[in-house]
C-alpha cells in the first residue's frame, strides 16, 4: 500500500513506524475545592513554568527552532489569555478547566481567522497541553524515547519536540496533517528531516510496521519488498555520497554558472549554509527581528543584526528581505487589524508604506550595516503588485543608501508586467510558494488545498518563464527564492525557464548541486519546454521526467567513445 502527502525534501527512510502517545484527555469540568485566588496561583506558576520551558528549549535548538518556540512562550504570557483565565476562575472553575478553556477560545479565534493564523492554532494546542501537564503533575506529552531508531508518526508535531529531535533515533517523520509552510515542514526542513507531511492516511500507520518514507516522490509505501528496500538503501547511500562531496559552485553541464544561495531566517545558520556550499545569501527574512518585539527595534539593533549576517558572507551576493509582515503575521506597532482575509490584505509592502518610517529605518540599518561589511548587499520588497509600487520601493532604497534594490515575484499581476517592472527595478526574485498560491487561489496553510500547492503547475510556469523572459531582454537578474528551487528536477526547469540563481534551504543545496550538473542549458530549457506544454502539475512533472531522461540518454552516447577512437587490440 502507498500513502501520499507532500514531500518534505529529497530524502528517503527506513524504518518502523511509532505513533506520538495521545493528547492528554479534556480537564474534568468540576467545581473547584480551592479559592479562585489559589487556583489562579495555580494557573499563574504554571504558564510561567511553561513558558520558561519553551524559552531554554528554544534556546538549545537555535536557529528557525529558537524563533518559533519563542513565540509558543509568548503565547503562554500573553495577558489577554491571562485575564480570560482569571474570569473562568471567578466562576468556580479548577486551574486545569479554566487553562483548558482559555486556551480553546483562543484556538476558535485563531481557526476563525484563517490563514496563517489558522496555522498556528496547533501551536496553542501545544502549549494547552503542556501547561494542563504542569498542573496536573505529568509529564509533558512528546516524542516517545525507545531504545530503537523509529519513524515517527503523528497528526501533527509541536515546535517543541520538532525542534529538539535526537536525529540518531528518528529515521524520518509522517504526519496527518500539515502543509508545505507549516512549523513542522519548516524545522523538518532546516534539520535535514526526512519527512511526509499532510499524509491522510497516516492513521493506518500502527506501531510496528516497516515502511518507507519517499520524500521526493511524497510516498509512504508500507510492507515495501526487498527490492524496494534494496533500492531505498541506494538511494540513501547516494544522497550521503553527494553531502560528502567537495563543495563546487552551482553550474550546468556546459558550463553555464548558476549560483546556489541559502534561504535563511537569522544569522545563527550563516556558518553552516557556507559549509554546505551557499555561494550567498539569496533570501533573508528579516522577520525574527520584529514578531517577538512589542516596539518596532530601533535602527541601531537592526544594524548590528544585519552586520552579524552580512560579515559571514565576504564578497558574496546577500539578498535581504525587508519586513513581510502584515494581518496574516499581526504586529501592533504596523498592522494587527482583522481582516477578512489576509493573504489579500495589508501586508508585505502594503503595510510598510502605509508605515513609511518603519520602512525607512529598515533600509537605513541595513545600509549602515552595509557600509561596515564587504558583502553584496541586494535589498527586495515583498508583496509587490504594481509597477508604481516597484518604482516607489526601488527609489527609496536608492535614497537611502543601498545600491541594488528589486521586488519580489509572489503576486501574478508582477509577472505579466515584468517587461515594464524591471524596467524600474535592479533584479526580480520569484517567491513560488506565494505565487503558486495567489496563481492557482489556494491559501498554502491550509492542508484542505494543499493540493493545490504545487510549484509544477503550467500555469505557475508560464509566469516564471514570463519574468525570465524579460530578465534576459533587460539583462537583469532573475532569481529563485521559493522552495521550489530545493527540488532537483524542477531547479533545472526553472533554470530552463530564466532564472539565473537558485535560492533555497541549505540541506537542499547537494541534491540540487548534482542535478544541474547534468544538462546543459539547451536541454534544460527542452525540459522546461516539456513542463510548460503540460495541462497541469503531475503530468508537467512526468513531461520535464521524461525529458530529463532523454538528455541524460543522449549525453552518455555522446561521451562514448567512437569506434575510431577505441584503442587498438593488443
Amino acid at each position: 500500500m502507498e500513502l501520499r502527502g507532500i514531500g518534505i525534501g529529497q530524502g528517503v527512510a527506513v524504518g518502523t513506524v511509532m505513533r506520538m502517545p495521545d493528547p492528554l484527555p479534556e480537564p474534568a469540568v468540576s467545581p473547584s475545592l480551592l479559592t479562585p485566588d489559589a487556583e489562579g496561583d495555580r494557573a499563574s506558576k504554571a504558564l510561567a513554568a511553561v513558558a520558561a520551558d519553551l524559552m531554554h528549549r528554544g534556546e538549545r535548538a537555535g536557529g528557525a527552532a529558537q524563533d518559533v518556540l519563542e513565540a509558543q512562550a509568548m503565547m503562554a504570557e500573553d495577558p489577554t489569555l491571562s485575564d480570560d483565565v482569571t474570569t473562568r476562575l471567578a466562576e468556580g472553575k479548577t486551574a486545569e478547566r479554566a487553562t483548558f478553556e482559555a486556551f480553546a477560545a483562543f484556538r476558535d479565534m485563531l481557526v476563525a481567522m484563517g490563514g496563517y493564523m489558522a496555522e498556528r492554532a496547533t501551536d496553542l494546542d501545544d502549549v494547552s497541553q503542556r501547561v494542563v501537564a504542569q498542573l496536573a503533575g505529568l509529564p509533558a506529552p512528546g516524542v516517545p524515547d525507545p531504545e530503537h531508531p523509529f519513524i515517527l508518526v503523528a497528526r501533527d508535531l509541536a515546535p517543541a519536540d520538532t525542534a529538539l529531535l535526537d536525529l540518531e533515533k528518528v529515521l524520518g517523520l509522517v504526519t496527518s496533517d500539515g502543509g508545505p509552510t507549516s512549523h513542522t515542514a519548516i524545522l523538518a526542513r532546516e534539520k535535514s528531516i526526512v519527512a511526509m507531511v499532510g499524509t491522510a492516511d497516516a492513521r493506518r500507520l500502527v506501531d510496528g510496521d516497516e515502511i518507507i518514507v519517499d520524500a521526493a516522490n511524497g510516498v509512504v509505501i508500507t510492507s515495501p519488498t526487498p527490492a524496494q528496500k534494496t533500492d531505498a538503501a541506494a538511494r540513501i547511500a547516494e544522497r550521503a555520497a553527494r553531502a560528502n562531496a567537495p563543495v563546487r559552485p552551482g553550474a550546468l553541464a556546459d558550463g553555464t554558472p548558476v549560483p546556489l544561495l541559502a534561504n535563511l531566517g537569522n544569522a545563527d545558520g550563516a556558518a553552516k549554509a557556507v559549509e554546505l556550499g551557499a555561494e550567498g545569501v539569496g533570501l533573508f527574512r528579516t522577520e525574527f527581528l520584529f514578531l517577538a518585539a512589542a516596539n518596532a527595534p530601533t535602527v541601531t539593533q537592526q544594524q548590528d543584526q544585519y552586520r552579524r549576517m552580512l560579515k559571514e558572507f565576504p564578497g558574496k551576493k546577500v539578498v535581504v528581505r525587508a519586513l513581510d509582515a502584515g494581518a496574516d503575521k499581526p504586529l501592533a506597532f504596523l498592522n494587527d487589524a482583522d481582516e477578512e482575509n489576509p493573504a489579500l490584505g495589508l501586508r508585505g509592502l502594503r503595510a510598510l508604506r502605509a508605515s513609511e518610517d518603519i520602512l525607512r529605518e529598515q533600509l537605513t540599518a541595513l545600509a549602515r550595516a552595509d557600509a561596515e561589511t564587504e558583502a553584496e548587499v541586494w535589498v527586495m520588497a515583498p508583496m509587490v503588485s504594481t509597477v508604481e509600487e516597484t518604482r516607489y520601493f526601488v527609489t527609496l532604497a536608492h535614497e537611502l543608501g543601498l545600491k541594488t534594490a528589486g521586488v519580489m515575484v509572489e503576486v501574478p499581476s508582477l509577472a505579466l508586467l515584468a517587461d515594464r517592472v524591471l524596467q524600474q527595478a535592479d533584479f526580480a526574485s520569484i517567491g513560488t510558494n506565494d505565487l503558486t498560491q495567489y496563481t492557482l487561489a489556494a491559501d498554502r496553510m491550509l492542508g484542505s488545498v494543499a493540493h493545490f500547492q504545487d510549484p509544477w503547475h503550467p500555469a505557475v510556469l508560464r509566469l516564471v518563464a514570463d519574468v525570465g523572459a524579460a530578465g534576459a531582454d533587460l539583462g537583469k537578474p532573475v532569481g529563485i527564492c521559493g522552495e521550489a528551487a530545493a527540488d532537483p528536477l524542477l531547479a533545472v526547469v526553472l533554470v530552463g525557464l530564466g532564472a539565473t540563481s537558485l535560492s533555497m534551504s541549505p540541506s537542499a543545496l547537494a541534491d540540487v548541486r548534482e542535478s544541474l550538473a547534468h544538462y546543459t542549458l539547451e536541454q534544460a530549457k527542452d525540459l522546461a519546454a516539456a513542463a510548460l506544454a503540460a495541462d497541469g502539475a503531475a503530468s508537467a512533472r512526468e513531461a520535464a521526467t521524461v525529458a530529463a531522461e532523454q538528455a541524460r540518454r543522449e549525453s552518455a552516447i555522446e561521451t562514448e567513445p567512437s569506434p575510431a577512437d577505441a584503442p587498438a587490440s593488443a
